[in-house]
């Protein structure tokens, strides 16, 4: 019997198109000799639709006419799968139009990636791929993703972290902090997004300036730290859980400026073996280091990837400093563009089988936490006496 897979993409993000993308290429791959496959997009407003055209990346031109032509549907827990039902729902007949075995969540930014989608297939008992609640919610948050690692003597650099409540009250205090804790050149950039949106560099107080109006035009929080200015970004993914992970091959972006930005990564025309995506970035692969800087990089990837609990695939990405050889993490992509498929085919590893092997992973979190106990009998209830008055505030019994 084949399994049934929901692929999940789209949702509430900045990051939604490139979603749609990754997800197809992943619907494209699935091996349907082993897997049931059906595509769930998930629009700007949160609501879920599948059908016949959602799975074809052509119709996403014209997104209205694909709408109508889908069902819009829920996703309703029923025992040890979950039942894809029409909405609203029918008078008459069967409402239930498929089922689902196993989540495959392909989504990026926030409100989807940092664990609310994640948080959400949990409460419906069903497994799924990729990192949990936690370790989606830590990926994304720049800032608190950089205080575990540096605990754990991951290096990445230090950081400032300001609120919008900062940027109310004036920018002077925050360009003051910045040019007595860090001095320039420095990068500005959202706490929680991906792609490189929002992200600026700044070489002056003017720069700098400009650079927080864009960061805080997207994220309610942002990070500021120094820009390496002798850089090489080295990415590398990893594929496994907490006990078990392996690294990928080393690539080396060949970005059009200095930061790597959203056209790079989606819109420059390179040339990716699948096509577009992540996968159309221009890139050296292998990277051009020597074997005990891959081996020193591949290792610190297992380690963060396990020191953050992920699950699947995720990639991490690194920066050189080239003036003193040392190397830093800089963000941890806990679902990556094109799932960083073209980082695992140099060493062997096909799409198809990547995708096996994350959708195993996906079982055997599951089949862990059923072994776990989330109850235990009591009687508290019974010796509940909570006075008969309404409204009564602050009785803990």
């Amino acid at each position: 019997m084949k399994i049934k897979v929901g692929v999940l993409f789209g949702g509430k993000s900045t990051e939604h198109e490139i979603s749609i993308i990754s997800a197809i290429q992943a619907i494209n791959h699935l091996d349907r000799t082993k897997y049931d496959v059906l595509p769930i997009y998930i629009t700007k407003n949160n609501e879920f639709y599948t059908g016949e055209g959602i799975g074809d990346i052509k119709n996403y031109t014209k997104l209205n006419d694909l709408l109508k032509a889908s069902t819009r549907v829920i996703l309703v827990n029923d025992g040890n799968k979950v039942n894809v039902v029409r909405y609203p729902m029918k008078k008459f007949g069967n409402n239930v139009i498929g089922e689902i075995d196993v989540a495959f969540p392909i989504v990026h930014g926030t409100n989807v990636e940092d664990g609310t989608l994640q948080g959400f297939l949990s409460m419906l008992n069903i497994p799924y791929v990729g990192c949990d609640v936690t370790s989606s919610a830590v990926g994304m948050d720049k800032y608190v993703m950089k205080t575990v690692l540096k605990e754990n003597n991951i290096p990445v650099l230090d950081c400032l972290r300001f609120t919008s409540v900062d940027y109310d009250f004036g920018t002077e205090a925050i360009i003051a902090k910045v040019e007595d804790k860090i001095g320039y050149p420095v990068i500005v950039k959202p706490v929680n997004l991906g792609s490189s949106i929002g992200i600026s560099k700044a070489a002056d107080k003017e720069e700098l300036l400009s650079a927080l109006d864009t960061a805080f035009s997207f994220a309610d929080v942002i990070l500021i730290e120094r820009a390496i200015t002798s850089l090489k970004e080295i990415n590398c993914a990893v594929l496994g859980d907490y006990t078990d992970a392996q690294a990928s091959e080393c690539e080396e972006p060949v970005n059009a400026t200095d930061i790597l930005s959203f056209e790079d990564k989606y819109m420059s025309g390179g040339k990716g073996s699948k096509g577009s995506g992540m996968a159309n970035l221009s890139r050296k692969i292998p990277a051009d280091i020597s074997e005990d800087k891959r081996e020193e990089i591949r290792k610190m990837a297992v380690d963060a990837f396990k020191c953050l609990g992920c699950n699947g695939v995720t990639r991490i990405d690194f920066m050189i400093d080239t003036s003193t050889d040392k190397v830093y993490l800089n963000e941890v992509n806990t679902i990556p563009g094109s799932l960083s498929f073209y980082l695992w085919e140099p060493i062997g590893l096909p799409y198809a089988k990547l995708l096996d092997n994350m959708i195993n992973l996906a079982f055997k979190r599951q089949r862990e936490q059923s072994e776990l106990t989330f109850s235990f009998d009591s009687n508290v209830l019974e010796s509940v006496n909570l006075g008969g008055a309404k409204g009564t505030k602050g009785s803990k019994m």
